[in-house]
């Protein structure tokens, strides 16, 4: 097949949409995450960014299926043109 032949799918204009994950620390090491919108979701990463990868992921995925099946998409937290707020750890001598 040459490569000008080939059909691409086309895709609409796409926003950019957050859904609120909770990232529970595990006792253990690593970081479990949640979505309330999205019940399906619990995954699990080593660090918190494999552990946000892994959510982003997991709710892409997961409103795939919810399309697929023909339900309702949840209505998204925020829209990512609003500003984020997000706790940064640092270590201090307080």
């Amino acid at each position: 097949m040459k490569w000008g032949t080939m059909k691409r799918k086309k895709s609409g204009q796409r926003a950019l949409v957050a859904y609120l994950c909770h990232f529970r620390p595990e006792p253990e090491g690593g970081f479990t995450v949640t979505c309330p919108k999205l019940p399906p979701i619990v995954t699990y990463g080593e660090t918190l960014e494999e552990a946000q990868a892994n959510a982003r992921e997991a709710v892409e995925l997961c409103l795939e299926v919810i399309r697929e099946d023909g339900q309702s998409i949840p209505p998204p937290d925020r829209d990512l043109a609003s500003p984020i707020d997000q706790l940064v750890p640092v270590a201090a001598d307080l």
